[in-house]
């Protein structure tokens, strides 16, 4: 049987309680890391912990808004006092909201830049100190594909997640003589509370049932299905291991080939 590939690793990962940053926590306990975990609820986050224990690393708890940038700091304080040191972070916290642009609310535009940019900016320069110092790190954003085209409806979403990818292209550049490397990855619609959301939106609008609604998503992949959590899970796995990294600055699509490029 393999070694773990991430053993005696020490990970963050942020939107943990549920759907991919919770798959991606499991993932990396899996391959040997000890993970902090960070979501808004603590009780998705005690049940995780439960969980990575079961696997035999440890789990630290920490419920963390990643728009207020107190708890982000208290986020870092906390892993950096449980393990010493800080090897991979995972920016997976996010949110999803739709809406025509004619009338469209600013509130939309200020929330989704908040929790998705805004969120990843604050997270990944409250740990960056530390991996300075040892001169190694991996940092690995969720993007998504909408960080590669623009899409109907999804004006404040899209916008964020392009930036999630500046965000990522400009830190890989500047951090890279520090031993950090930064990576982003682009699911399509996954298989999480976020795409059930949009579902039940397209219900609303439209009045299709939701296995229509649903279906009209699938369709979106190439290979007619939703993404699941574990398939990008395993890509932040890759870009968490030792070997990868000479990869450095890249948006790696897991979306059955919608997005080419």
């Amino acid at each position: 049987m393999a070694e773990p590939c991430l053993e005696s690793k020490r990970a963050i990962v942020t939107g943990a309680g549920r759907g991919i940053g919770r798959a991606c926590a499991l993932a990396l306990a899996r391959e040997g890391a000890d993970v902090t975990i960070a979501a808004r609820s603590e009780a998705d986050l005690r049940s995780l912990a439960e969980e990575i224990q079961k696997l035999g690393r440890r789990a630290v708890v920490c419920r963390c808004d990643v728009t207020d940038s107190r708890q982000v700091a208290q986020l870092s304080a906390v892993a950096l006092q449980a393990f010493g040191r800080l090897d991979i972070l995972v920016n997976s916290a996010g949110s999803a909201a739709a809406h025509p642009f004619p009338d469209h609310p600013d509130e939309i535009w200020h929330q989704m830049l908040a929790v998705n940019m805004t969120g990843a900016y604050y997270v990944t320069k409250s740990v960056v100190a530390a991996m300075v110092a040892q001169r190694a790190g991996r940092i690995i954003n969720i993007a998504s594909t909408a960080s590669r085209i623009g899409a109907r409806y999804i004006v404040a979403y899209t916008a964020a997640k392009h930036g999630v990818l500046g965000l990522t292209r400009a830190l890989a550049t500047e951090l890279v003589a520090h031993g950090i490397t930064v990576n982003a990855v682009c699911p399509g619609f996954a298989d999480t509370s976020l795409t059930q959301a949009s579902i039940a939106r397209i219900v609303e609008a439209t009045g299709r049932s939701s296995a229509e609604a649903r279906r009209a998503l699938e369709q979106k992949n190439p290979q007619n299905r939703l993404i699941t959590p574990d398939e990008v899970a395993a890509a932040v796995v890759f870009l968490a291991r030792d070997s990868s990294y000479g990869i450095n600055g890249q948006a790696i699509n897991i979306d059955g080939g919608e997005v080419q490029s």
